[in-house]
Order: structure tokens, then sequence, then C-alpha cells
């Protein structure tokens, strides 16, 4: 870094193979919003659901195009609904155990995974790296950063629950993706929305994702 230079400090996204890559373009949409800088990874399983989801196929080397393609879309389906501009993002392929993100000392803000799957969140709550996401995620918690893991599962089983108790002892937070129906929602894209700005809450990060609860009741009721 030159002298005078600002030094990037990114937030990690993290994309497993849960469905729900829709929340996943939301909080990505969020931060570059907010101004914040975005190294992305995601995850092979991931990319078959991104596929199955959305038609989409995610490709290293043309990531750019791939990525702007996904994050124009609404959680619809259709294309074109958002513009996005892709200045501040940097993608890490999957398989790249020598990437920034996997040494404590390349900077970062924390991590974010979203949508996170069961398997994803046992491979972080047993610490280990078959990948750079499980990687960046240990590095995260190691270097006390914050880690907010989005799970994705219905319903949850013992062992996940273990293991999501063990992310929550070791500081982590776990936010379930689940949509709250207080705001008023009137779109999928509203509840996807929800669940995207919760997660940017437990990061501390701003947003405008969602119409926050000012103790009205009825508020929520369509029409008001």
């Amino acid at each position: 870094m030159n002298a005078g230079e600002t030094q990037r400090t990114p937030w990690i996204v993290g994309v497993s193979g849960a469905s729900g890559t829709p929340y996943a373009a939301a909080v990505l949409r969020a931060l570059l919003d907010a101004g914040e800088s975005v190294d992305l990874v995601v995850s092979r399983a991931s990319r078959l659901t991104l596929l199955d989801e959305t038609g989409i196929s995610f490709r290293d080397g043309h990531w750019q195009d791939d990525l702007r393609e996904w994050l124009s879309r609404g959680a619809d389906g259709k294309p074109g609904r958002f513009q996005v501009d892709l200045a501040g993002v940097r993608h890490w392929s999957a398989g790249d155990l020598a990437a920034g993100p996997s040494s404590g000392s390349y900077p970062s803000k924390g991590m974010l995974i979203v949508p996170a799957s069961t398997a994803c969140v046992a491979g972080v709550a047993l610490g280990l790296s078959k990948d750079l996401l499980q990687r960046a995620a240990s590095v995260t918690l190691k270097e006390r950063r914050k880690l907010v893991v989005a799970v994705r599962e219905a319903p949850l089983g013992g062992q996940t629950l273990r293991h999501l108790v063990a992310l929550d002892d070791a500081g982590a937070s776990v936010v379930p993706a689940s949509p709250g129906f207080y705001a008023g929602a009137t779109h999928i894209q509203d509840l996807v929305d929800f669940v995207a700005g919760r997660v940017l809450d437990a990061a501390g990060v701003e947003h405008g994702l969602y119409r926050r609860w000012k103790g009205d009741l009825g508020g929520g009721a369509p029409g008001r």
C-alpha cells in the first residue's frame, strides 16, 4: 500500500450450498449500497444451487458477468430489477486455500455466511478447512472478528443444533433464515430482504431493507 492510500478492509461473504441464493444476493447488494468492500467466496455446492434456483452458471473465469446477472435479479427471478456496481467486489475461488482470507493477517471486518448449509455449519464448528469458505470462517473466529451464520434448514437435527451452539459459544452470531411478517411484506422480495437485513443487523452494517418494529400494533397490516 502506497503512502496516503486507505487500506481496503472488506466483509468476506461466503455462499454455501443451502437453498436460499436470493438471501445472499440481497446481502451482497446491501453491502455494496452501504459503500462496503466485499470479498466473495462461492462454494462448489452453492454453484449447483444457484444454477438450480436461477439458471445462472457461476464461473471463476467469468465471475463478474455472472455475479452482475445474479445480483440484478429479484427474488422472483425476474432479470434487470436491480442495478449493481461491482467495483468493491473481489472474488476468490473456493478451492484457493492460499487466498487472502485464508490468513489472519489479511484485513477484514468479518464474515457473513449466507445461506449456511448444515454441512457448512458442521465444518466451521469443527474447525475444518476443506475449502476457502470454511478456512476463512475459522480464521474469522480465531481472530475474534464478527462471524454471522445464516443457517437455512428445516427441521434442525440434534447434531446441527449442537454445532450451532458451539458456534455461538465461539462468538459467532447465528441468524436463522426465518422471515418476519410484522414489517408488512407484500412481495417475496420483502421477505428475503427481512432476512438479509437481520444478517446485516448482526454484523452492525446500516441498511434500509425492512421496516423496523416501533411498537405500533397492526403496523404491518395490508393497506397501512
